[in-house]
């Protein structure tokens, strides 16, 4: 299981990072606006995320953090 946190603040809402993601976790939150104007990106289903980092990597203004949670 992974613990995903993101700046919100600095999302620019391109869903990028939902697009790469193989699980569908993510998702552009509808119902919040974020400083910048835009819907930020959310966890849709954090538990089912398998800790790729495909969003992390994709995202170009690098607001996604992953950990890795020990079981």
């Amino acid at each position: 299981m992974a613990k995903l946190t993101f700046k919100t603040d600095n999302c620019k809402g391109c869903g990028l990072c939902v697009d790469v993601c193989p699980k569908h976790v993510l998702r552009l939150a509808e119902d919040r606006i974020n400083k910048k104007g835009h819907h930020p990106v959310e966890a849709a289903n954090e538990g089912e995320c398998i800790a790729c980092a495909f969003c992390a990597t994709m995202c170009p203004d690098c607001i996604i953090t992953i950990e890795k949670e020990d079981k």
